[in-house]
């Protein structure tokens, strides 16, 4: 009766449309599972050949899931479970599996077993002899591991008890037999015989594999027999285009090659033909290129070791790239083939047209290994290799996919050529810059564009040595303003243009080149480029702009490139109609003269929808075309970034204290402009703080969702915040933000998971203020810092990594500046002082710090937070000790840290913690904190107090930190009650 139940329970579950049915279904099933009946039900089920239910892998699937969660150790269930692996070998393989994960789990708590591995193998043994029992074994052999160091699983086996139980599988599968039998030993035999076996061949590849990965004499016995491997598997294979088969012997050649580089670099007959072998199958034309990526790993932990070769050593090393040069020549060739787009992408006109993801991720990871080829093989035969095989003989027969694959391995091995100085002949480069930029801009489209982004990136890696020569500087950038117009090749234009105006002023300033780059910005506006390329278009033609020698040239160019900005802004600040704002020459200095519009005009702009976000967006690209400064070597008077900003500011200011704050685009490129504004014009700037901290917090009370202003006063904090004179201000800003609605709201880890970028404002700008701010700013801001703190122990509760680690790293920060100060007056300590205000800050807040915390550490999320988590608490540790040696002992001691901790374990959720566990885990933390404590005081006192790693370094800090890792790592889920 029960097992008509159950098929029906689960069949409700898996399949019933009513929610309010599945529910009842599974509360059902969670239930019978803690019932004496669910083991004989089970076993029934998975032992029985008679199926007389519809849904029986669904039934059986869940009956092997009962019997893995079963903590007993009974003869009858280990021999059920043996004939289901027996059953069941044929598949389905995830119900093998699952058999297999229950019989791990079942011997691995059999207490009347003394060794229950040994007992394992024993079974395992008698399986193998019985019918299609071998492939129950390899997934045996596979599971088995993972269940031994699966340290969450729902159990109690000791990390002593799992050490041993490892040693026992190791003996029992490879690691004791001698070495000398190894070769002929019966298990690998089996395991490598697997292999003929097509329906066993990937369960033997992946128990190869971690053989090799696990012990050190089966990578040299594998080699050995490399030469059955290539002939008798591998080339057949790659006669039959059989994927899988090359796929997985590709695998386990490179693990073998990884696991033992030593082994290859003999250069072995075994050795050289393992490497043609993976040649072979890197050179493999597959559809994709999973087989090619695989080989990677193997080719670059190879390349790394001989490069890493000692010096000692050089003449050994010196054979062994001899020996291996043609291999890895073959290599780079195979390499370049492979990289190439298929047929389909070439002739593909999509406008929007990219590499495919496959080819693309295949390039990233082979970024790398080219820069050790290139090493190996020296520059000089890299290029040659490259510019090999007459691509360039003509333009109709120009193979353009062979030409965009060798330019991206050209810009990949840029450093390590421009490092061994080794020229080469641009010519190549050059004619196709001609060719390219020569197109008319329909021709500009598909494949055409990936090839342009490739030479783009080529210039720009190159630059320096392209512009070497005058007469390139023109081409180059007629075909960086061609490509800076195509979506596709922009990025990489843009890029190359700034690297252009850096490496060759002196060369791109000459007045024809700088009416090429002036025409370039002129355009911007109707390129409608992304922004971060738009201001590193403007980045590069301002840099070069502030090297030309003649300051009526200069400030008229600067005039022309900024004029469309400031008009784009205008039009938002003052009206419909353009503001007319024209840049002057007077007396060297840029002015603005304005004609005033209609103040009517603004408020038609928000009766046009349409009309205001274009005009909202050209104000944002506006903001971003005018971060960049240039540079300028004059009198301050003369310094164009300081006249700039006298024309910049007011405007800037003025859209600052507008309702146009409200859109978010604006609002993050307006205060993006600030924060460039405050970082060109450094001290300059001391006279606007009052003004631009009022526009900040102002706007922030009005926008709350808008952080980016917080963001902005964080700068502002960190580049003035030394100042005192200016230390009401700061204060006032820190209120304002702090006593905000939106701040305020952060009560719980719920809502701050809802604004987690609010959360990381905050806190950073919190962190800023303390760490810049002097003491005697700090020690008037107490209250400020306890209600602030306050809510960092709330925010270190979120789910959301960023925001949590944000409000950890503030009370860290708070900690460590408090410490700090403490350590250097513990004998003195005057009740006005910042060292009061802390003492008195951290009793406060103390207990709430330690109680979210501790709150922290559970869940999944609770292994990213152990450092800090343990940071803080032997931070506050140490505050504690040294507070007792002052007169505030009375309001934080010892005893308050004890109080605190003890509390924050009891108020925990009953569900997290195991019986008896709170008062266990309190006396063991406070030691632990004690001597952490200790560590920190003794590590701040060495070398006069200047060493900075206080925390985790001594053995009383470690032993905190693996307290809480080992903490966090069984809470991470609720335990079963069962």
């Amino acid at each position: 009766m029960q097992r008509g139940m159950l098929n029906k329970a689960v069949h409700v579950l898996n399949h019933d449309s009513q929610s309010c049915n599945r529910v009842a279904a599974n509360q059902w099933l969670v239930q019978f599972q803690q019932t004496d009946s669910a083991w004989e039900v089970a076993t029934s089920i998975l032992t029985s050949d008679h199926r007389s239910f519809l849904n029986d892998f669904e039934v059986e699937f869940f009956a092997a899931q009962i019997l893995k969660r079963k903590l007993g150790a009974k003869d009858a269930l280990l021999n059920a479970l043996l004939i289901a692996a027996k059953r069941f070998s044929s598949g389905p393989p995830q119900l093998l599996t699952q058999i297999c994960l229950a019989l791990s789990a079942l011997m691995l708590h059999a207490v009347e077993h003394s060794k229950p591995i040994e007992q394992l193998f024993y079974n395992l043994q008698n399986l193998q002899t019985q019918d299609d029992g071998n492939i129950a074994v390899l997934e045996m052999l596979t599971v088995l591991p993972e269940v031994i160091e699966d340290q969450s699983a729902d159990c109690n086996i000791s990390s002593a008890r799992r050490g041993e139980y490892g040693r026992e599988v190791r003996a029992g599968c490879f690691s004791e037999i001698p070495p000398s039998s190894l070769p002929t030993h019966p298990l690998l035999s089996f395991v490598f015989n697997s292999l003929q076996v097509a329906l066993s061949f990937d369960l033997a590849i992946e128990v190869l594999v971690e053989l090799v990965s696990r012990y050190e004499g089966v990578p040299q016995v594998l080699l050995c027999r490399i030469g059955y491997l290539k002939e008798v598997l591998l080339l057949p294979a790659l006669t039959n285009g059989d994927e899988k088969v090359i796929g997985g012997l590709a695998c386990l050649m490179s693990e073998i090659g990884q696991a033992a580089p030593s082994l290859i670099v003999e250069a072995t007959s075994e050795a050289l033909a393992m490497a043609d072998a993976l040649l072979s199958c890197v050179a493999y034309p597959s559809g994709d290129w999973e087989i090619a990526d695989s080989t990677l790993q193997f080719w670059i932990s190879l390349a790394s070791y001989i490069l890493g070769l000692d010096v000692d050593s050089g003449r050994k090393r010196k054979h062994v790239e001899d020996m291996f040069f043609s291999v890895f020549s073959a290599l780079l060739d195979a390499l370049l083939l492979r990289a190439q787009v298929d047929d389909s992408t070439i002739n593909d006109d999509t406008e929007a047209l990219d590499l495919p993801d496959g080819l693309a991720q295949f390039r990233m990871n082979l970024v790398e290994l080219l820069v050790d080829i290139c090493q190996l093989l020296r520059s000089a035969t890299f290029i040659q290799k490259i510019f090999f095989g007459g691509w360039m003989t003509s333009n109709e027969e120009i193979s353009w996919k062979e030409v965009e694959t060798k330019m991206f391995a050209l810009n990949v091995v840029a450093d390590v050529v421009l490092q061994e100085g080794q020229t080469f002949d641009f010519s190549v480069i050059m004619h196709l810059v001609t060719i390219l930029s020569s197109r008319a801009s329909n021709e500009l489209k598909g494949f055409v564009c990936i090839v342009y982004r490739s030479v783009a990136d080529v210039v720009g890696s190159y630059s320096k040595w392209l512009s070497a020569f005058q007469t390139n500087a023109r081409p180059l950038l007629l075909f960086l303003a061609a490509g800076i117009s195509q979506p596709q090749s922009s990025t990489a234009c843009a890029s190359a243009l700034r690297k252009l105006c850096e490496d060759a002023s002196a060369v791109v300033y000459e007045p024809s080149n700088l009416e090429i780059l002036i025409w370039i910005g002129e355009g911007l506006e109707k390129r409608h480029l992304p922004l971060e390329e738009e201001d590193e278009v403007v980045s590069a033609i301002t840099l070069l702009l502030g090297f030309v020698p003649s300051k009526e040239i200069r400030n008229n160019m600067l005039a022309r490139l900024l004029c469309p900005s400031y008009e784009s802004i205008g039009k938002l600040i003052y009206g419909y109609a353009p503001l007319h704002i024209v840049m002057v020459i007077y007396k060297g200095h840029l002015l603005e003269q304005r004609i005033q519009i209609d103040d009517a005009h603004g408020h038609s702009l928000r009766q046009n929808p349409a009309t205001y976000t274009h005009i909202l967006n050209s104000a944002v690209r506006g903001l971003y075309s005018h971060l960049a400064a240039p540079l300028s070597s004059g009198p301050a008077a003369d310094d164009p970034t300081l006249v700039l900003l006298g024309v910049f500011c007011p405007v800037l200011e003025k859209l600052l204290r507008s309702d146009h704050m409200e859109n978010g685009s604006l609002s993050v490129a307006a205060c993006r402009a600030l924060s460039q504004a405050i970082h060109s014009s450094g001290q300059h700037f001391v006279t606007l703080l009052p003004k631009a901290l009022d526009c900040l917090s102002t706007n922030f009370l009005a926008f709350q969702s808008h952080d980016c202003f917080i963001r902005t006063a964080s700068v502002i904090i960190e580049e003035f915040g030394s100042k005192e004179d200016y230390g009401p201000l700061f204060i006032s800003t820190f209120q304002r933000f702090t006593y905000a609605a939106s701040i305020m709201a952060l009560t719980s880890s719920y809502i701050c998971d809802q604004e987690p970028d609010l959360v990381e404002a905050y806190s950073n700008f919190a962190s800023t203020f303390v760490c810049g701010c002097p003491k005697e700013v700090l020690a008037a801001s107490g209250t400020l810092l306890e209600v602030s703190l306050q809510k960092a122990a709330i925010c270190c509760t979120a789910m959301h990594r960023g925001a949590a680690l944000a409000a950890m790293s503030y009370m860290s920060c708070f900690l460590e500046v408090g410490l700090a100060s403490l350590l250097e007056s513990t004998t003195c300590v005057s009740e006005r002082s910042f060292d009061a205000m802390a003492i008195q800050v951290v009793s406060h807040s103390g207990e709430g710090i330690v109680s979210n915390v501790v709150y922290a550490l559970l869940g999944v999320s609770a292994m990213s937070r152990v450092h800090k988590s343990a940071t803080i608490l032997q931070q506050l540790a140490t505050m504690c000790s040294l507070s007792e040696r002052t007169k505030w002992n009375t309001m934080l001691s010892w005893e308050s840290l004890h109080g605190w901790l003890r509390s924050a374990v009891h108020t925990l959720p009953i569900e997290y913690l195991k019986q008896g566990e709170a008062e266990a885990l309190v006396p063991v933390w406070l030691k632990a904190l004690a001597g952490a404590a200790t560590d920190y005081v003794e590590s701040k006192s060495c070398d006069g107090g200047k060493n900075s790693y206080g925390h985790m370094q001594g053995k009383g800090g470690r032993i905190l930190k693996r307290l809480i890792r080992e903490f966090a790592d069984s809470h991470r889920s609720i335990p079963n009650s069962s």
